[in-house]
């Protein structure tokens, strides 16, 4: 446990309420915990120290969490539909001095966002109704975004998404590597020797126009789409970290690859993973739900690319995390980067295995 969790909760309220400090969640990137306060003290939180190896200028990436959040307040009663559907966007806490990130002595960094009581997140899509829910807390974030100018946001992940700088990198950390060579890491580099000529597909579309910036949450996957425990409909999209200018089609592919995929990226037998085109399908619908007046046909014509593109992305990005000794994702068992990289590397040969019917998808109305 960390020497200055107690400490960091009791920034955010005063200590004499606070009841327990609990690990809460599987994220790959930050520490989180659930802060209970005594009865009356008022509800619980969460509580992160914030990774900043991976994000090294904190202070920019609540920067765009306080520009997006006063945006979609302003927002939401637009797209609320009445009587049905509430949507909840979480509360950022601030400390006695007004700051909404606090530096430990150790030169850690925390901060507390109100707990959404009342839902629960999924690791995995199991039927085409929580896909369609996926789909729809997607296409409400969103229409939350569309007009907000993207130049208020700072870009606080430099070449996140492009996959040909992941593909460099890799390069490096591959030539410096003096492990062994499993079977495993074999497939795996002839995996990626085969594709990589595509990896820059979306990002030569950017240069040559037609594809436009705009703001992006940069990380919606399954388990970020909160759902309501009653009614099993989404009621937040969380995990703000990755909103910045950036793609539509990365945003529609990443959300697909997570929904599409049953046995979740920590599947144990890598080779049985298989994209489902009905969830996809499901999730397509709950998107136009709410963002079919987002759409471009320019951009459409790059969804499938996307969706092949970013398990491929998030291969190469686990297996070179491997090949690094696990600096970025967390791991508690040895090659569960390896594995994981595994696990998108099949998913991306299944996408391939059912492109004809999800570009199929992608062109039609609602699938």
């Amino acid at each position: 446990m960390d020497p200055f969790l107690g400490q960091a909760a009791g920034r955010f309220v005063s200590p004499k309420l606070i009841e327990a400090v609990r690990p809460l969640g599987k994220g790959h990137v930050h520490d989180t915990y659930l802060v209970t306060l005594t009865r009356g003290g008022g509800p619980p939180f969460l509580l992160q120290r914030v990774n900043t190896r991976v994000f090294p200028r904190p202070e920019e990436v609540m920067h765009n969490i306080r520009v997006f959040s006063e945006h979609a307040r302003g927002r939401l009663p637009l797209l609320l539909e009445k009587g049905r559907r509430p949507w909840e966007l979480p509360e950022i806490l601030k400390d006695a001095s007004g700051s909404d990130l606090w530096r430990g002595p150790d030169g850690s960094c925390w901060r507390a966002f109100r707990f959404i009581e009342g839902a629960e997140a999924r690791e995995v899509v199991l039927n085409e109704g929580q896909a369609f829910e996926v789909g729809y807390a997607l296409g409400m974030f969103h229409r939350l975004l569309e007009d907000l100018p993207v130049e208020d946001l700072f870009d606080t992940l430099k070449g996140f998404h492009v996959t040909p700088r992941y593909l460099q990198r890799f390069d490096r950390v591959l030539a410096a590597y003096n492990g062994g060579r499993t079977s495993d890491l074999e497939w795996a580099l002839d995996f990626i020797r085969k594709r990589r000529a595509r990896a820059a597909v979306l990002e030569e579309a950017k240069g040559a126009g037609r594809l436009k910036v705009r703001p992006i949450h940069g990380d919606p996957k399954v388990d970020n789409v909160l759902l309501d425990t009653d009614t099993g409909q989404a009621v937040s999209l969380v995990d703000w970290d990755t909103i910045k200018p950036g793609l539509l089609p990365y945003d529609i592919g990443d959300c697909l690859r997570s929904a599409g995929n049953p046995l979740g990226e920590e599947a144990e037998g890598w080779w049985t993973v298989r994209f489902r085109p009905d969830l996809a399908r499901a999730v397509w619908k709950g998107y136009l739900h709410l963002a079919r007046p987002l759409l471009q046909e320019e951009e459409r014509a790059f969804f499938y690319e996307a969706l092949r593109l970013i398990p491929f992305e998030l291969g190469v990005r686990f297996l070179t995390d491997f090949l690094e000794g696990d600096v970025y994702f967390k791991v508690d068992r040895p090659a569960q980067n390896l594995h994981r990289a595994l696990v998108q590397f099949r998913l991306t040969e299944s996408i391939e295995e059912e492109e004809g019917e999800i570009r199929a998808l992608f062109s039609g109305e609602t699938g």
